[in-house]
């Protein structure tokens, strides 16, 4: 079933920047619409931002104006920039397909933001 595995994320203090990096293994990656998911302590995972096959992004309204994402089919690869961060944005980062991620194929990065 192919999995995702990210990197990127750190400790960056409130203001700053991160970008992060979900690359894929599964053979449909290049026509799956691609998401990026947070989850931070004590609450739900969550939907950050979306992107189609065509590259038609959507965005949660926490981070509209502040993330971007993309993608590259051809490295399986999508990307998650992300600037102006919050300590609210701090949260273990998975990046799946939507709407229906796959269980167990991600571990997620850890991003915190703190002065």
């Amino acid at each position: 079933q192919g999995q995702f595995v990210e990197s990127g994320g750190g400790l960056v203090q409130p203001g700053g920047s991160l970008k992060l990096t979900c690359t894929g293994t599964t053979y449909t990656f290049s026509i799956d619409t691609m998401a990026w998911y947070r989850q931070a302590p004590g609450k739900e995972r969550e939907l950050v931002a979306r992107i189609d096959y065509w590259s038609i992004a959507e965005y949660s309204a926490s981070v509209t104006g502040r993330f971007t994402i993309s993608r590259d089919n051809d490295e399986k690869t999508v990307y998650l920039e992300m600037n102006r961060l919050k300590p609210e944005d701090t949260a273990i980062y998975y990046c799946n397909k939507y709407p229906h991620p796959t269980n167990g194929v991600t571990q997620g990065t850890q991003v915190t933001v703190s002065a």
